[in-house]
């Protein structure tokens, strides 16, 4: 039995957080895991060689500043991680090691009408394919994380009110998958999962505040703050598009009038170029006429992105982010977006909050969010699980 402040239960607690550093980052110099984690260049040496002769780590050699080194990641065979992503119209599954490499990846067209039950089953058979086709057994799932359009109940796991997927309002998709897949399963909105994703693989890399502003069939923020995404106790921290910008304005879904998301989301704009340009026009046409020079298209991107300016403003205000990243399709609008983002920050956000903040398109598209799945589940996975139980002689060296 460890005894707390023991030698035993010290080096511990070196092997979980040199674990801990190499999980969330995918891989590390030793140098880098010593800067990381606190301890001595020796301390790392001996914990990698004795996490590498478990056969918890893989080591390969690399170069760091034109210098050899090692560079450390979590085994191959340590298990696997799973990534689902349900959209407006759009399932996508990702498989990953926890060495942060995307195994196998496939997405499909889903009916917004389907009923979560419908939803979940179509899920649980695409995991079993890509499982297959990677020649991989559902015994290795360590976990699985689930993306879903709407605010989830940070306790109970249910689906709040969502008029993106309407008939799952009210479900806990994250028992139902669980059932279904025998693994345990973490949820969260999809734009918790889009900062989630440009915060490890892309846009948001070296970063540790952030804001990530997704502008779809709604508009919705994912938070980062020191490092983690911030729900807030009742899970709807983010919820950026109900910010009033108008109280005279349109009357949004959620009950108020002039939200954020009535001047910005594709079901309140694409009317507006329906005279023009018919009633069959999309997002991303909308954004690739603009690329292309259409003067109609251009002023409604740039409409947009002036409105988003003023809701980013406001969070620079109240939490100072260093980067917000823009997702969804208008990120492939580029500057035609952006500069009209950084206008509004410009005009109505605090001078020094202004001039600490970049804007910047999502580095992933549509990937953000199931990306941001398996992250999701490589933060809340643990260490234990990934370290033998420690043996009874202790090393001389911690």
């Amino acid at each position: 039995m460890e005894t707390p402040g023991s030698q035993s239960s010290l080096h511990r607690a070196n092997l979980e957080r040199v674990v801990r550093a190499v999980r969330m980052a995918g891989s590390l110099t030793q140098a880098e895991i010593a800067r990381t984690t606190g301890l001595s260049a020796a301390t790392v040496s001996n914990i990698v060689r004795e996490l590498k002769e478990s056969g918890t780590v893989d080591v390969t050699p690399t170069s760091a500043g034109g210098r050899r080194a090692r560079s450390v990641s979590l085994s191959g065979d340590a298990g696997i991680v799973v990534g689902v992503d349900f959209g407006h119209s759009h399932l996508r599954v990702a498989i990953g090691n926890l060495a942060h490499k995307v195994l196998a990846e496939q997405a499909e067209p889903i009916d917004v009408d389907a009923s979560a039950a419908q939803g979940l089953d179509r899920a649980e058979r695409l995991v079993g394919r890509l499982l297959e086709s990677a020649g991989i057994s559902r015994s290795k799932i360590i976990g699985v994380g689930l993306g879903v359009p709407g605010p989830i109940d940070v306790e109970t796991g249910v689906l709040g009110s969502t008029a993106i997927l309407p008939g799952w309002t009210g479900t806990n998709p994250r028992d139902e998958l669980q059932a279904r897949l025998g693994t345990p399963v973490h949820v969260d909105n999809d734009a918790n999962l889009g900062a989630l994703g440009e915060l490890v693989w892309g846009a948001g890399r070296g970063v540790t505040d952030l804001a990530y502003i997704k502008v779809a069939s709604g508009v919705g923020a994912g938070l980062v703050m020191r490092g983690q995404v911030y729900r807030g106790p009742g899970g709807t921290a983010g919820e950026i598009g109900h910010i009033t910008l108008d109280e005279s304005g349109p009357v949004c879904r959620c009950g108020n009038r002039g939200c954020l998301e009535t001047f910005t989301a594709a079901r309140y704009v694409l009317p507006l170029l329906t005279p023009g340009y018919g009633p069959d026009l999309t997002m991303p046409q909308v954004v690739s006429l603009a690329r292309e020079g259409d003067p109609g298209c251009r002023r409604v991107v740039a409409d947009i992105g002036r409105h988003i300016g003023s809701g980013v403003a406001n969070l620079c205000n109240l939490l100072n982010p260093s980067r917000v990243v823009l997702g969804g399709d208008l990120a492939d609008a580029g500057d035609l977006v952006l500069d009209p983002i950084r206008d509004s920050v410009s005009r109505y956000a605090i001078p020094s909050a202004a001039r600490q903040l970049s804007v910047v398109p999502g580095a992933l598209g549509s990937r953000a969010e199931v990306l941001g799945a398996l992250a999701l589940v490589l933060n809340e996975m643990g260490d234990a699980p990934l370290l033998s139980p420690l043996p009874e002689a202790v090393p001389a060296s911690l």
